[in-house]
């Protein structure tokens, strides 16, 4: 392939958990459909989230390492994988030479994100959160372009940003503004999501809360329940034992379809369900997780409930009486649910995907309607 007719290549690096992987995975279907090639590099826990990215994305594996696990045996070992995974990203980037290189986050995004540097390629972030990971806070400096999901973002000083949004999966921008059922006397719904870590408290409190509902609402409901693998025979069996119409399950593939269809969300404030939540446009209990590092999910959170959409209940108050009357707030009143689910979409960013594939066409040096043609030809 001579240089002229080369598709541009897109290299994008992002960690081990939904929260940066989504957003990759959103980025890789925008960019496909203009005629990119993209590749994407992370380790074996990111690879398990691959299986809704769009055929034509190559992902690699590579090797990186954190200091946040594992005995001092393996924090001495830190440097040494690390070193590896740049010298294994910079080979690979000699192979064939990326147009542009995005992380998303993780300490799987450091060997892309460090190779790009040592060879001034152009290079980007992308950070979900209000306070940004510890890997992005580092890169933030080193890279020509920061793009945040949340805002504003606690970026280091002197760092300026574009305010993208989280860019959502094509599965959520299908649904994007999808008509509310306001609560009423017929079959309702509820979706309980965690985030990839951190749900247990969602399932120890978010059962018996519901049971503790009046009848008249508990008999009209079903609900959605997303539990730890250790959790779920307890979690189900609660719901059974009460009598209440539940499914749990460890993950759903089914998330956009389930939230489209729900009348209340009760969730963790991850930058990518607040996302869903937002674009979707559902009424929502928000649980930040209270370790997350700095705090973020706190932040994260702050946008849906400054805008009326969500009721945010810290851990530090989290009970089954404060969970139960939060559900009931909302499932028995139509017209403030409605009016919620509106202040969701209103402060939505659906086009997120699209912002973020302009920065990178940009910093590539093609014209967005250039690659268009191309992918078309």
């Amino acid at each position: 392939m001579t240089e002229r007719y080369r598709r541009p290549l897109l290299v994008m690096a992002a960690g081990g958990t939904g929260g940066h992987m989504f957003p990759a995975q959103a980025l890789a279907e925008t960019l496909l459909a203009r005629g990119w090639r993209v590749k994407l590099t992370t380790d074996a826990r990111g690879a398990r989230y691959t299986g809704g990215f769009p055929e034509g994305t190559e992902i690699e594996q590579i090797a990186s390492a954190t200091f946040a696990r594992g005995g001092i045996a393996s924090k001495l070992g830190v440097p040494f994988r690390i070193g590896s995974g740049v010298v294994q990203a910079m080979l690979g980037f000699r192979r064939d030479r990326p147009d542009v290189v995005v992380g998303f986050g993780g300490y799987p995004s450091i060997p892309a994100l460090a190779a790009a540097q040592l060879m001034k390629l152009p290079r980007m972030i992308h950070e979900q959160n209000g306070v940004p990971g510890r890997v992005n806070e580092i890169f933030a400096k080193k890279v020509d372009v920061v793009a945040c999901g949340t805002w504003p973002t606690k970026l280091p000083e002197g760092v300026e940003a574009v305010h993208t949004g989280n860019p959502v999966r094509g599965a959520v921008r299908e649904r994007a503004g999808a008509g509310y059922i306001v609560p009423g006397d017929y079959p309702m719904s509820i979706l309980v999501i965690g985030g990839s870590q951190g749900a247990r408290i969602l399932s120890d409190v978010v059962p018996p809360a519901i049971e503790a509902l009046p009848v008249e609402i508990l008999r009209n409901l079903r609900i959605s329940h997303q539990a730890r693998d250790e959790d779920g025979q307890r979690v189900s069996q609660y719901y059974l034992d009460h009598a209440i119409d539940a499914e749990v399950k460890p993950f759903f593939d089914d998330i956009p379809a389930r939230m489209s269809e729900a009348q209340l969300v009760i969730s963790r404030s991850g930058a990518s369900s607040v996302a869903d939540i937002s674009v979707i446009g559902r009424p929502s209990i928000l649980v930040p997780y209270a370790v997350a590092a700095g705090d973020h999910q706190t932040v994260n959170a702050q946008g849906l409930v400054d805008a009326g959409a969500a009721i945010r209940i810290p851990e530090s108050k989290l009970t089954v009486e404060a969970m139960s009357e939060a559900i009931m707030a909302i499932l028995s009143n139509p017209e403030g649910a409605a009016h919620m689910a509106h202040a969701a979409m209103r402060i939505s960013k659906p086009d997120a995907a699209a912002d973020l594939a302009a920065l990178v066409e940009r910093l590539g040096g093609f014209e967005p309607d250039m690659t268009a043609e191309e992918g078309q030809a």
